[in-house]
C-alpha cells in the first residue's frame, strides 16, 4: 500500500494533536509544523498527499503559504478559519486552496473531508494520469467544446488554447460539468457528485469554487459563458461541442 503523508500546518498545539491523533488512525503518516515557514521546510523535503493548512499562523501566513505551494503543486490543500469572515478573504485572494473548514470543527468532518481529497488526489496516480470513470473503456481522454478543452490524462485544462491552472477540486468540478452539459444540478447534487459526500451539504463551499473556477474560464465571471446559473435551482454548463 502506497505511503499516504498529511502536512498539518497549525500552530495551536491542541488543535494539531487532535487532526494528527484521529489522522494517524487512519494509517496515514502526519507531520505538524507550528509555522509557515515550517511548513514550506517539511513540504521540501518530505512527499505529501494533502496539506491542513491555517489561515493565520506565526512568521508566514497560510495565505502566503498556500500561494507558495500553489505555484509548484497540485496536492489538496484544506484550508482551517477562525471565522466565517475569513472565508470571504480567501475566496477574494483567490489562492487556490481545495477546500475549507471553519473552527470549531467536527473532528470527524474534517477526517472525512480529507479522506475525500486523499482519494480523488491518489486516483490521478504516481504519473499524474488520470482516467475518469465515465470514459474508461471508451478510449476518450480529452472533453472539448469551443473554447475550452480539457485532458483527462494530462490533467490539464486550456481556454482559447491557452493553459491555466486549476487545484485539483477546480479540475474535478470542471470536469464533471463537461462530462454532463446542459444538465442543471443543485448544489447538493454537485456537492456530492465532486466532493464524494453525502454525509455534509455545504452550499457555501460549492459556491466559492464555481467563483473561483469562473474567475479562471470566462472572459467575463459576471456574464458567464460556460457555467451558467439556473435561479432558484442550481447551476449547468453550457457551450458549442468541438467535433474537430
Amino acid at each position: 500500500m502506497e505511503e499516504v503523508r498529511v502536512l498539518i500546518a497549525e500552530d495551536e498545539k491542541e488543535i494539531s494533536d487532535l487532526l494528527k491523533k484521529y489522522l494517524q488512525r487512519e494509517l496515514y503518516k502526519v507531520d505538524v509544523a507550528a509555522d509557515g515557514e515550517e511548513a514550506l521546510r517539511l513540504f521540501g523535503i518530505n512527499s505529501y498527499s494533502l496539506v491542513i493548512l491555517d489561515l493565520m499562523m506565526p512568521k508566514m501566513d497560510g495565505i502566503e503559504v498556500c500561494r507558495r505551494l500553489r505555484n509548484k503543486t497540485n496536492v489538496p490543500i484544506l484550508m482551517i478559519t477562525a471565522k466565517d469572515q475569513e472565508i470571504e478573504k480567501i475566496l477574494g485572494l483567490s489562492i487556490g486552496a481545495d477546500d475549507y473548514i471553519t473552527k470549531p470543527f467536527s473532528i470527524n468532518e474534517v477526517v472525512a473531508r480529507v479522506k475525500a481529497l486523499i482519494r480523488r488526489y491518489l486516483i490521478l496516480g504516481s504519473d499524474g494520469q488520470h482516467v475518469d470513470e465515465e470514459t474508461k473503456g471508451k478510449n476518450e481522454t480529452k472533453l472539448g467544446f469551443k473554447g475550452i478543452s480539457i485532458d483527462l490524462r494530462a490533467y490539464t485544462a486550456h481556454i482559447a488554447g491557452e493553459e491555466i491552472t486549476l487545484t485539483a477540486k477546480e479540475f474535478e468540478l470542471l470536469k464533471f460539468f463537461m462530462n454532463h452539459p446542459d444538465q442543471v444540478f443543485t448544489k447538493t447534487q454537485l456537492f456530492r457528485n465532486v466532493w464524494d459526500s453525502s454525509y455534509i451539504e455545504d452550499d457555501n463551499t460549492v459556491m466559492v469554487h464555481i467563483r473561483k473556477l469562473r474567475m479562471k474560464v470566462e472572459a467575463d465571471p459576471s456574464n458567464p459563458k460556460f457555467i451558467q446559473t439556473v435561479w432558484g435551482i442550481g447551476y449547468k454548463f453550457t457551450g458549442e461541442k468541438d467535433e474537430s
